[in-house]
């Protein structure tokens, strides 16, 4: 099954299998269309996972802020997520064929 991140009509990311986890889809990094993506400054720390740096996405002439975040070295608990991107906000996950 095909899982997509689509954001007003565009797809940033699209794979066959993602990595779930805590109810995000983790897409790996060859899914992710990168020409919609750009890092930012922002991050977060989870006690468990590690560090979170995080993108804004560009969708025409419009900008998004923080829509995906990516753990670069996680933890060894959360190996599996390293480069891996998951989305928010007014991103959809959707599941299809």
């Amino acid at each position: 099954m095909t899982v997509r991140a689509v954001l007003d009509g565009v797809v940033l990311a699209e794979a066959e299998e993602v990595v779930g986890l805590e109810g995000n889809a983790y897409f790996p990094p060859s899914a992710v269309r990168w020409d919609h993506l750009t890092e930012n400054s922002a991050t977060s720390s989870c006690p468990w996972k590690g560090e979170a740096n995080y993108f804004d996405a560009a969708v025409g002439d419009r900008k998004y802020e923080s829509v995906g975040w990516t753990y670069h070295t996680p933890s060894r608990a959360a190996a599996n997520i390293a480069d891996h991107v998951a989305f928010w906000g007014n991103v959809k996950i959707e599941n299809g064929d």
